[in-house]
């Protein structure tokens, strides 16, 4: 017996893997090359009716595309968020200048993240009492002491803050 014979006598077809929909003889193509793409079979008679439908509806643009960049969108925000870190602890945090109206508020939230004193600022003396100093870098990249120039000039300039400890800051 030849093997087609064999073949045609034992009736594979219905043990056979094949792709496709259940109960139906077509099969899908098999590639190689992985294709995001789907495949579409159109039969006569789709084709058919395909000329008779009406034209698919026109598409509308999805609210918020296409996306915009976050750095635009920040642009449009009135916030201005500088990372502030303290010598000696193992976290940054980000603190918006906005939200405060002077330094006695600023620094005082400051206490409060970081859990420390400063103690009081005098403009000839600096900070007294404390073992930190807060230090702010502007958008010249000089470190300055902070509370050495008028808040408005402060906040609009302040890129960065810095509590140091005082033996490690320079002598301001």
């Amino acid at each position: 017996m030849a093997y087609e014979e064999v073949i045609n006598e034992l009736n594979l077809k219905d043990t056979e893997l094949r792709l496709g929909l259940p109960g139906t003889d077509e099969q899908a193509e098999v590639s190689c090359v992985k294709s995001n793409k789907r495949q579409f079979h159109q039969s006569n008679d789709e084709h058919n009716l395909k000329e008779e439908s009406p034209p698919p509806p026109v598409k509308t643009q999805i609210v918020g595309w296409p996306p915009v960049r976050s750095n635009r969108k920040n642009n449009n925000k009135s916030v201005s968020y500088v990372k502030v870190s303290m010598d000696g602890a193992p976290y940054l945090r980000k603190v918006d200048l906005k939200m405060y109206k002077n330094y006695h508020e600023l620094l005082k939230a400051l206490e409060n993240i970081f859990k420390f004193t400063i103690g009081e600022y005098s403009e000839r003396e600096g900070y007294k009492g404390s073992g930190f100093v807060p230090t702010y870098e502007d958008k010249d990249g000089d470190w300055m002491l902070v509370g050495d120039v008028p808040w408005d000039m402060f906040s609009s300039s302040c890129q960065k803050l810095r509590i140091m400890k005082r033996s490690e800051a320079p002598a301001f």
